[in-house]
């Protein structure tokens, strides 16, 4: 199979949505499939405001029209609503070709906290987006029926997964000039990651926010009894996990929370609200706490058992989220597996 993903998120961004695409491409170029990506490193961009670190193609319509028409894919799947994504849908209807999407980020609720628009007027602009797809692709039953309740159409279940070759229990050697208990936090510093609820809380210890974003100097200044740490690569986050007591997840607007799996595997326990996304990855695995009362979950999430966190993980192979996008590509856009 020959695939076009085209996506606006991609290297050097650090984030979930990077985290799956790539996790997905290695294992499917290991199968012999043939992937191009079509990202922003390959249009002129312009920073997207309030994200500095986000860049977004200008007009990428013309130029990425002669690569898809050069590729000649088998299947196309388009990962954001970004500009690539809305150029390459018009691509699709104008040619009559099909196409399957993917809901990766609650963007509606962003732009709610960041603006205060009434959610419903970007969840139509979402709907009209995805609404010709052959398949969109959500990471979890919660978000399957949330969507559901917003009047999407052509809905299909693609799981996520964690790497526990590089993500696995290891020593405690990071952090370990500080006060215990560790409770942390790891993903990117925006306001929609709702991080002022974890810093807010009265806890024994110490408090880290590991990533980068536009909040991120805002939250320095006003929590400075916090340790905020930015680290690059995977071995380096996994010692961060490992550093930590306690995972605290104060979202309430992911789809999944990758970052979850990754501190499970770890054998760190989970701290969150009961919402979309840690009622998914943690379920009634005993692998952590979700409450209203975040403070109470983290404080009961360090009785959990490591290897419960670890054993919950396993549940989670990249190599099934795998088979499920090819199934879904080949059911929907009629290629060949």
């Amino acid at each position: 199979m020959r695939l076009a993903l085209v996506t606006d998120a991609w290297h050097p961004q650090q984030n979930g949505v990077v985290r799956v695409l790539d996790s997905v491409l290695q294992l499917l170029k290991a199968d012999g499939h043939e992937v191009e990506v079509i990202s922003p490193d390959q249009f002129t961009t312009i920073p997207c405001p309030t994200y500095p670190e986000i860049p977004l193609a200008v007009l990428p319509g013309k130029i990425l029209a002669g690569k898809l028409e050069e590729i000649a894919p088998d299947a196309i799947h388009l990962a954001t609503e970004g500009p690539l994504g809305w150029s390459a849908r018009a691509w699709c209807l104008r040619n009559k070709v099909p196409f399957t999407t993917a809901y990766h980020s609650k963007f509606p609720e962003y732009l709610q906290k960041r603006t205060g628009v009434p959610l419903f007027i970007p969840y139509a602009g979402m709907r009209h987006f995805h609404a010709p797809s052959s398949g969109v692709l959500v990471p979890s039953p919660n978000v399957f029926s949330e969507l559901q309740d917003w009047r999407f159409a052509n809905l299909k279940l693609w799981s996520h997964g964690v790497d526990q070759s590089v993500f696995k229990p290891g020593p405690k050697t990071r952090f370990a000039d500080l006060p215990r208990p560790v409770f942390l936090n790891v993903g990117r510093v925006t306001v929609d990651k709702n991080l002022e609820a974890f810093l807010d809380l009265d806890l024994p210890g110490s408090k880290v926010v590991v990533g980068s974003g536009p909040q991120r100097n805002s939250l320095i200044a006003k929590y400075p009894d916090a340790h905020f740490v930015v680290v690059s690569g995977d071995e380096a986050l996994a010692d961060c996990y490992n550093g930590a007591d306690v995972f605290v997840f104060p979202s309430k607007t992911d789809t999944f929370g990758l970052v979850m799996l990754e501190a499970l595997a770890c054998g760190v326990p989970v701290a969150a609200y009961p919402v979309t996304g840690p009622k998914d990855v943690l379920e009634d695995s005993g692998a952590g706490v979700m409450s209203d009362d975040l403070r109470q979950a983290a404080l009961d999430a360090r009785a959990i058992d490591p290897a419960v966190c670890v054993r919950r993980a396993t549940e989670f192979p990249w190599s099934t989220v795998k088979d499920q996008f090819v199934a879904n590509l080949a059911a929907l856009a009629g290629t060949k597996q």
